[in-house]
This record gives C-alpha cells, structure tokens and sequence, in this order.
C-alpha cells in the first residue's frame, strides 16, 4: 500500500502498523509521529495499523533560542 511520509511516498505490506513504517524509514529517536494530522502516541506505534494513502509526519524536535 502507498503511505507518504513527510511527503515522500513509500510502499508498505497491507495491515502495516506505524513501527513497520519507522523501522522502514530508520527513524532515530526522538521523534513524533502524527497520521493524517493526529497525533500518534509512542506506545501506540506498534498497535496503530496504516492505511491506504494515509499521510504520516515523522517530526524531530527543535531546540535552541
């Protein structure tokens, strides 16, 4: 199935969750994820399965003043 990760598209198994995505991507800690604009805890990332054309945000946080 196609997903577009921070505007990129990339091809997925059907019943891909959000961790078979980050590990697809080699995302480094820390991060956030939100699907279709929300907000996708951590502890739900292994639970929370992905759909077609879904569009998923993988956000490192900034720091610095």
């Amino acid at each position: 199935m196609r997903i577009v990760v921070n505007h990129i598209p990339h091809e997925l198994p059907a019943l891909s969750k959000v961790s078979d995505l980050l590990q697809l991507i080699a995302a480094k800690p820390p991060y956030a994820v939100a699907v279709n604009l929300q907000f996708i805890p951590r502890t739900q990332h292994a639970h929370h399965l992905l759909a077609e054309n879904d569009q998923v945000e993988v956000i490192a946080p900034v720091t610095g003043g």
